[in-house]
């Protein structure tokens, strides 16, 4: 099983590398990287590189020519890791915010599922203790309000940036049709989900 993770960054040159190691000391046997780099100006993307040359054929460094956006990075990146010949794909920040050590546990509940995400909105899960009360505000309203109310997805954390997809997922989405960009991409890939009938769980984290 190639599983692949996608990482898009920007000013993470104090995370890459330690985020790389992590990910690298998971227990799997095939497990790749695509870093799609937006151009970062503390030097993330140069860094990615020399780590890239560590792992030569499991590391792919995608530049890009600026800041372009979430929801663009994670679609060239799905689509490059699917050409590389990826069965699952992971989804997550670059920052920690998404811990690698749910990955095996996330992974291994694709036998019975075609999306698990990471769920800070199920029993057993919880948002950042360090966030606003207005960036609480927003997740609360984009998850409840709009979301669930206005666009009928089940999904209790539609907004959830922390994903392991099987390849036939990401295979169905046409690509030219998905026109969100920045943080609304999650849910609009949520809604795609549900819309074409895959089997998805809500893992706590």
């Amino acid at each position: 099983m190639k599983i692949f993770v996608v990482l898009p960054t920007y000013n993470e040159a104090e995370n890459v590398r330690a985020m790389t190691d992590a990910l690298y000391a998971l227990p799997f046997a095939d497990l790749s990287l695509v870093i799609v780099d937006d151009n970062s100006p503390d030097g993330t993307g140069q860094i990615a590189d020399k780590l890239a040359l560590s792992h030569p054929e499991k590391m792919l460094v995608m530049h890009r020519s600026g800041k372009q956006g979430l929801g663009t990075a994670y679609a060239q990146g799905f689509q490059r890791a699917l050409q590389m010949g990826a069965d699952v794909i992971v989804q997550m920040d670059a920052d920690f915010s998404h811990s690698p050590d749910y990955i095996p546990q996330m992974v291994a509940q694709l036998a019975d599922y075609d999306v698990v995400v990471g769920s800070r909105y199920v029993p057993g899960g919880q948002v950042d203790e360090r966030w606003s009360w207005w960036r609480y505000f927003l997740s609360w309203w984009a998850n409840q309000v709009y979301s669930r109310t206005i666009l009928g997805i089940n999904a209790k954390d539609a907004t959830a940036g922390f994903k392991v997809f099987r390849r036939q997922v990401l295979e169905a989405v046409d690509w030219r049709q998905v026109i969100s960009n920045g943080d609304v991409f999650q849910v609009e890939i949520a809604y795609l989900c549900q819309k074409m009938g895959f089997r998805v769980l809500e893992l706590p984290i």
